[in-house]
């Protein structure tokens, strides 16, 4: 049996305060529908950091999982590079 593919995103981490959970804020650009300008979008995610090793500024992978609370529906894949 073949599970679906799940939706990753890159972002950078805002958020480690608290137990096993980060904020991740993920940039997007989007081009305007009527206007056609480009646009900055910036959309937080909560998601689930097992070993509480994320700090702020980190850039991170996250994956998609089932809900794990109220407002968490993301987990960290892995860390592409740590803050300086």
């Amino acid at each position: 049996m073949e599970r679906n593919l799940r939706k990753t995103r890159v972002g950078t981490v805002v958020s480690d305060k608290m137990d096993k959970t980060i904020v991740v804020a993920v940039r997007d650009s989007v081009q305007h529908p009527l206007y056609k300008k480009i646009l900055k979008r910036t959309v937080k995610f909560k998601a689930h950091d097992e070993n509480n090793e994320c700090g702020v500024g980190d850039r991170v992978m996250i994956m998609e999982t089932r809900p794990l609370s109220k407002d968490k529906r993301w987990r960290m894949v892995k860390i592409i590079e740590k803050a300086k």
